[in-house]
């Protein structure tokens, strides 16, 4: 089962689409996501479908009209230098996306159940946290996630972790509706910052199951590929050293409240423990300032 959470860079690539993971592709019910590359004046026509989504870019600026509005995303250069601002799309909507100078789009998405408003969201908006202390620091910037950005079933935060370091550390897991955890499908999606001569860089990633969701799943990853988390512990996802390494999540599960529970395994969850007093890689922030936090990213 193993190999089929693992789609590398150009699997699912069709026309401008360099990825598209649907939940039915997944294999599951909720989570999905598109990574879109328009060249310089390019466009394309976006059906959301049964399905909420963010315009959420990568690298390059848009522009988006949407239900007779339309809105200029700034952007960012690359995701290792920027936040970027964003664009919620509700269920049931068409919108174009356009760009002038060219773009790398993520669209993020999640089957919904209610249409919300479409809100654009400026990268000031963006909240952004250090998790970790010193090998385990890493940095979180939450779209879709702990913050009060509307939306339905749809999760979404970008972690980045300096070469070296692990995050998603301790490992953990959100497959079961429980007190202190909430059933939820994630998808990781890499980029790895190339080394001082360009040459691609590499991380590795582990995500294992419990006795009664049997799943063994350990591998390296590079820019544009991806990795399916239905069930079971995750992590780490650890930077080879001298290689930064971006994810983009994408979490979505049937609860109604969007909650964001997980728990560690229970193994390693004495690491926590150790953070403190230490401090926090001062190669972060990366992108924005951000405050201390205690989560799993």
């Amino acid at each position: 089962m193993s190999h089929d959470l693992v789609l590398r860079a150009g699997d699912t690539a069709h026309g401008p689409y360099r990825l598209d993971v649907t939940p039915e592709r997944a294999g599951w019910r909720f989570a999905g996501l598109k990574v879109l590359e328009l060249p310089p004046g390019g466009s394309e026509q976006v059906s959301t479908g049964a399905d909420e989504l963010l315009v959420l870019p990568l690298s390059g600026s848009c522009t988006v009209t949407v239900e007779g509005r339309t809105y200029e995303l700034a952007g960012r250069p690359d995701v290792f230098t920027a936040v970027t601002d964003y664009l919620y799309v509700p269920l049931g909507t068409t919108l174009t996306v356009t760009s002038a100078a060219g773009a790398t789009l993520a669209l993020p998405t999640a089957r919904a159940g209610q249409s919300l408003p479409v809100s654009h969201q400026g990268a000031d908006r963006v909240r952004t946290e250090l998790r970790g202390a010193g090998s385990a620091s890493r940095q979180v910037n939450n779209y879709a996630l702990e913050n009060d950005v509307r939306t339905d079933h749809l999760l979404v935060c970008e972690v980045l972790t300096p070469g070296g370091n692990w995050s998603s550390y301790p490992p953990h897991k959100h497959d079961e509706h429980a007190e202190d955890e909430r059933e939820l499908e994630e998808i990781y999606y890499f980029q790895v910052r190339p080394g001082p001569d360009g040459r691609a860089g590499l991380a590795l990633h582990r995500t294992y199951g419990t006795a009664d969701r049997p799943l063994d799943l350990t591998t390296e990853v590079r820019s544009g590929d991806v990795v399916l988390t239905p069930h079971g512990y995750h992590g780490p996802s650890a930077a080879a050293p001298g290689y930064d390494l971006y994810y983009l999540n994408v979490m979505a599960g049937p609860a109604e409240d969007r909650t964001w529970l997980m728990t560690d395994d229970p193994a390693h969850a004495w690491v926590r423990g150790t953070w403190e007093g230490q401090e926090v890689d001062p190669r972060l922030p990366m992108t924005a300032p951000v405050e201390q936090g205690e989560g799993r990213g």
